[in-house]
C-alpha cells in the first residue's frame, strides 16, 4: 500500500512522534509511505535519512500555495491513501484534492488526537466533510466525532502506541544531578506542554498543599509553552519556588522520566496522552485526571490512580498516599508496564492502522455538507 501523510507543525509534541511512529512503521512492513512537512519544523529534521520526505511550508489553514504543490506531488505519485495528522493538514489535503481532480481519489483518512469540538464554521465543515474515515486516538474522541455528526461508519478507534524497545534501551538521567536537587528526595515529575488543557495551574495548587505534608518533595514539570509566566508568577506566589521547578523543553524527556517517583497527568480535557504511555512503559506509578480517553489508559487502582480534573485536593491526597507508600508505587507501576507492552505498543498501533485503511467508506461525514466557494 502507498500512504501519503502530511503534518503541518513546527514543534514536536506527542502527535509529531505518533505520525514519526506511523510513517516509520508502515515503511518497515514494506509499505512506501512519504511525508509532508514543515521545512524548518521538527518532525521534518527528525524524519530525515529514516523517511522519504516532501517539505511544503504551510502558513496557514487556506494556504492555496502550499495545496497547490501538494496537488502537483499528489497528481505525480498518485498515492492509495492521503493521511493528515492535523486539523490545518486536513485543510491542506482537502484543497489539494479539489486542485489535483484525480479520478479516482485517493481515500483521505485523517488522525484525530484532541477532544475537542469541530468548529462549525463554514470552512471547517468543508474541510471535514471531504475526509473519508477518521482514526481517533481514543474511544472517547470518537463519540465526540459522532455528537458533531460525523458517521459513526466513518469512524475508528486506532489508540496511539509507543516505541517499546526505545523505552526498553532508554539511558536513565539521573534528575537530582541534573536539577541540583538535593540527594534521596522524592520527585513527582509531570511532561505536557504549559496550555491552559493541560492543567499545570491545578498540579501547582495541589503541590502547595503537598509540601505542608512532604516538605522535601520536588514537583518537575518538563514542557514549554504559553503559560509559562504565568505558572511562575503562580509558584512565586504560594512561596514554592524551592519545590517547584519548570525545567522547560527537553528532548531527553524519557531519560528523564526515569528519575521520577510519581507521574502526575493534571490535564482538564485530553486525547488520549501519549506521555502516559511513555511513563507506563518505564514502570512509573501514575495519577492521572479522569477526563477525555485517559481512563481507556489507567485502570483506576490497578495501572495508576484517576482523579477530578481541576480538584486540587483530590490530586494533593492521592500524591501524599502514594508517596508515603513505595510498596503500591512499584505494584502500580509494575501492572502500567505490563499494560502498555501488551495494548499500547506502535505494533498494535500500525495494525490498527492497517484495518482503518482497509475498510471502504461511500457516506457522507457531516449532516450537512455546505461548504464555502472554494477551488476545485
Amino acid at each position: 500500500m502507498f500512504t501519503l501523510h502530511v503534518d503541518t507543525a513546527q514543534s514536536w509534541r506527542g502527535g509529531q512522534n505518533q505520525v514519526l511512529l506511523t510513517v516509520r512503521g508502515l515503511k518497515n512492513l514494506g509499505h512506501r509511505t512519504i511525508l509532508v512537512a514543515q521545512p524548518n519544523g521538527e518532525l521534518l529534521r527528525r524524519a530525515t535519512g529514516r523517511v522519504d520526505l516532501i517539505p511544503i511550508a504551510s502558513a496557514g489553514e487556506i494556504d492555496l500555495r502550499a495545496a497547490w504543490r501538494l496537488a502537483r506531488a499528489l497528481k505525480r505519485l498518485r498515492p492509495e491513501v492521503i493521511q493528515a495528522h492535523d486539523a490545518q493538514g486536513v485543510a491542506m489535503v482537502a484543497l489539494a484534492r479539489s486542485l489535483a481532480r484525480l479520478n479516482p481519489q485517493p481515500k483521505f483518512v485523517m488522525s484525530r488526537r484532541v477532544d475537542f469540538h469541530i468548529r462549525r464554521n463554514a470552512f471547517s465543515r468543508w474541510k471535514y466533510a471531504q475526509v473519508d474515515r477518521f482514526l481517533c486516538a481514543s474511544e472517547a474522541i470518537r463519540l465526540m466525532l459522532i455528537e458533531d455528526g460525523v458517521s459513526p461508519e466513518q469512524t475508528a478507534t486506532v489508540h496511539e502506541g509507543i516505541d517499546l524497545r526505545k523505552v526498553a534501551n532508554c539511558q536513565g538521567l539521573d534528575l537530582h544531578r541534573e536539577f541540583r536537587l538535593p540527594k534521596g528526595v522524592p520527585i513527582v515529575g509531570n511532561v505536557a506542554a504549559l496550555v491552559p488543557h493541560k492543567g499545570q495551574q491545578f498540579l501547582i495548587e495541589a503541590a502547595a498543599i503537598v509540601v505542608t505534608q512532604i516538605p522535601d518533595v520536588r514537583f518537575v514539570i518538563l514542557g514549554a509553552g504559553e503559560l509559562e509566566s504565568q505558572l511562575r508568577k503562580q509558584i512565586a506566589k504560594l512561596k514554592i519556588d524551592r519545590n517547584v521547578l519548570l525545567g522547560g523543553f527537553r528532548p531527553d524527556v524519557l531519560s528523564l522520566q526515569k528519575s521520577f517517583d510519581l507521574f502526575v497527568l493534571s490535564s482538564i480535557t485530553e486525547g488520549l496522552g501519549t506521555t502516559l504511555l511513555d511513563a507506563m512503559a518505564l514502570s512509573r506509578p501514575i495519577i492521572a485526571t479522569r477526563t477525555g480517553g485517559i481512563p481507556e489508559v489507567i485502570i483506576d487502582g490497578k495501572t495508576g490512580l484517576l482523579v477530578p480534573p481541576r480538584d486540587a485536593q483530590s490530586l494533593a491526597s492521592a500524591i501524599v498516599a502514594l508517596l508515603r507508600d513505595p510498596g503500591r508505587r512499584a505494584r502500580l507501576g509494575t501492572e502500567a508496564s505490563l499494560r502498555a507492552e501488551k495494548q499500547f505498543s506502535s505494533e498494535q498501533m500500525i495494525k490498527q492502522t492497517l484495518e482503518a485503511y482497509s475498510r471502504s467508506v461511500d457516506i457522507p461525514l457531516l449532516k450537512d455538507t455546505d461548504h464555502p466557494n472554494v477551488p476545485d
